[in-house]
């Protein structure tokens, strides 16, 4: 008795201890800026400031994490370190059809499955003309214009399946509330990936066009 109850005491201030790191963490890791226009049938519609991303594609999503990440080590004209953003933003497949995803990583299968695209967001005091310039090979800076997402929250590990339950969740929502959208659906992870399951944010995601369109 007296062994399972240690052992239990051990088990929660371990898991205590992961929780803590895991918020702690999330609280220290810039994020991109959105401010919330609205909230429809369990779906987040946010405007997005103008962004810049560096970008890069590879045959696997290690490869691709490795370029961009070697970038913001200082793999750069200016061999400046650049501070990483969340979420990270990748492609899943959903249904049959390539999703895309994004923030401070954007992954996105290409049109000829030919590897991933990914991208990390960096941090909103750069814009495309004053971000390092990428020196790697196949690894380049990209402007990304103010938009409107609409978002669908979830937690636990973001697989293939529950991605795809999400993302239907989050067109059916649009659709009943008569938004129409721009582009592929995406997926934004905001941990990394030793962080406890419960407490993962993820969210999927996709543009929304104008109302006057």
């Amino acid at each position: 008795m007296r062994r399972k109850t240690v052992a239990a005491a051990v088990l929660g201030l371990t898991l205590g201890g992961a929780a803590a790191w895991t918020l702690g963490q999330r609280r220290t890791t810039p994020q991109v800026p959105y401010t919330v226009l609205d909230r429809v049938a369990g779906v987040e519609l946010r405007q997005y400031p103008p962004a810049v991303a560096v970008e890069t594609t590879a045959p696997s999503e290690r490869e691709a994490f490795g370029r961009l990440f070697r970038y913001l080590s200082g793999s750069n004209r200016e061999r400046t370190a650049v501070s990483m953003t969340a979420p990270v933003e990748t492609v899943a497949r959903s249904a049959g059809r390539e999703v895309a995803m994004t923030a401070p990583v954007g992954t996105r299968g290409t049109s000829d499955g030919d590897g991933v695209r990914m991208s990390f967001y960096l941090p909103n005091n750069y814009d495309h003309e004053t971000a390092p310039e990428p020196t790697e090979d196949g690894v380049h800076l990209v402007a990304i214009p103010e938009r409107v997402v609409a978002v669908r929250r979830f937690s636990w590990w973001s697989t293939s399946g529950r991605v795809a339950t999400q993302t239907r969740r989050l067109e059916r929502g649009l659709q009943s509330a008569g938004y129409r959208t721009a582009g592929e659906p995406t997926l934004l992870r905001y941990d990394p990936p030793w962080a406890l399951p419960f407490l993962r944010r993820n969210e999927v995601a996709v543009t929304v066009r104008p109302t006057a369109d």
